[in-house]
């Protein structure tokens, strides 16, 4: 070997050992990649073809079964087969353009065949829209996120316009279903109202939990939190579609005056009120510097965590104290009003795996992330009718993956305090 050609050797050698491990791994799987996505490719292309396929004969046999089969003879025929024409069915997240036959009866009727009729009642398109949206995809991008079909088959549908209009289509469907369902098997014992902000309205949702600890969504209204007349009118709708109050319910709230006054004149002495404790400790953060902040939640987290209402009482009533000496007379004042009623849990003498459920907003706030997480998907909000969609399609999304309540196990026991007869708060504490 000359001179010359062990120097090329020796460079090339050394440019070779520079190159790190995981670039050397990552050049060797680059021909096992591009394998893959050609198989891939292959078996989508095999699948439509073969999906087509069995489509085609279960039309023939659909034809045959009405008409019988080509070229015999049938006594008693009463239609005919009529060539073929082009009809559209969903396939693989688009309007897909298939040949079909066509049967006609003796005095020149078409008739549709079943299996078309069949297909096109269980459409899966608009689901399909919605779950690729519910993914991060947009409409405009919708058709990008398909899988590839055959350039030789003529479809539609997946056009940033036609996902836009099965979008609207199916949310609106599955808002009308939620806001409409009937409720009359609905076996309430709490209660929990909260609102949230999308696209500049605010939406009040309601969340009830059954006997058997079972998170049921309720209703929606749009508004604000703060206004009685239309959290009065949610929780009278709730009613007109057959929700059954047969005794006290546990309201849990986050401290809203307007849900507080309309639970009061919708439901009177039935509703037993507790102040969610996680808000309190905001609020009173809030009027508090970052300094005093880690103190006064400790000592608020020990005053709930008491094994009775009286001593959590004096634990918040001696901070409200020490407040007032440090200065802070705001949050001694924040953290006094509603104080009884966020102790609502402990003067139940609920077992401490249910009062924590119960104590705070927590359910229904896992529920509003949930309508955030759909509702960021939206780029231009147009009305309140889209904001009522969105907020349905969320909740119902949501639904799926609830679970029952931690300590369920021991709703009979809050059943059986509310509806004793010897159940009475008395608030003449908070005044003093």
């Amino acid at each position: 070997m000359s001179r010359k050609a062990e120097k090329v050797r020796k460079k090339q050698t050394g440019q070779a050992l520079r190159i790190s491990p995981l670039a050397r791994i990552g050049q060797a799987m680059l021909p096992m990649v591009a394998g893959i996505a050609a198989t891939k490719k292959g078996l989508m292309s095999w699948v439509h073809e073969k999906g087509l396929e069995a489509l085609e004969e279960l039309l023939i046999e659909d034809a045959e079964s009405i008409a019988g089969k080509k070229g015999k003879h049938r006594a008693n025929r009463t239609h005919n087969h009529w060539g073929s024409a082009v009809g559209e069915l969903s396939f693989g997240g688009r309007k897909l353009q298939v040949k079909r036959p066509r049967v006609r009866t003796k005095t020149g009727q078409e008739v549709n065949l079943p299996s078309i009729e069949e297909f096109r009642q269980a459409d899966p398109l608009p689901a399909r829209v919605v779950h690729q949206i519910l993914l991060g995809v947009s409409t405009r991008g919708y058709e990008s996120s398909l899988e590839p079909m055959a350039p030789e088959l003529t479809c539609r549908g997946s056009s940033k316009s036609a996902a836009s209009r099965h979008l609207v289509a199916l949310t609106r469907k599955k808002a009308e279903e939620y806001l409409n369902r009937r409720l009359d098997d609905v076996e309430l014992l709490a209660l929990m109202l909260d609102g949230l902000e999308v696209a500049g309205h605010t939406v009040v949702v309601a969340l009830g939990i059954a006997v058997d600890g079972k998170k049921v969504p309720l209703g929606l209204w749009l508004g604000s939190t703060e206004n009685a007349a239309i959290c009065t009118s949610l929780l009278q709708n709730l009613l007109e579609r057959g929700l059954r109050i047969e005794g006290r319910v546990l309201c849990v709230v986050d401290g809203g005056k307007g849900i507080r006054k309309a639970l009061s004149d919708v439901l009177g002495d039935l509703a037993v009120i507790q102040r969610c404790q996680l808000h309190k400790r905001r609020n009173l953060e809030s009027h508090l510097p970052q300094s005093r902040r880690s103190y006064v939640v400790t000592t608020m987290i020990q005053a709930y965590q008491s094994k009775s209402a009286e001593l959590a009482r004096k634990r918040l009533r001696a901070l409200a104290s020490w407040l007032e000496r440090a200065g802070y007379e705001q949050a001694a004042g924040s953290l006094r009003e509603g104080m009884e009623e966020t102790l609502t849990v402990l003067k139940l003498g609920l077992p401490s795996s249910l009062q924590k459920s119960l104590a705070t907003t927590n359910a229904i706030e896992n529920l509003m992330g949930s309508i955030r997480r759909v509702s960021r998907n939206v780029k231009r909000w147009r009305s309140g009718d889209m904001t009522t969609r969105w907020t349905a399609l969320g909740i119902v999304t949501a639904e799926k993956k609830f679970r029952r309540i931690k300590g369920y196990r021991n709703m009979d026991t809050l059943l059986h305090v509310l509806r004793s007869k010897e159940l009475s708060f008395d608030n003449a504490h908070e005044a003093a």
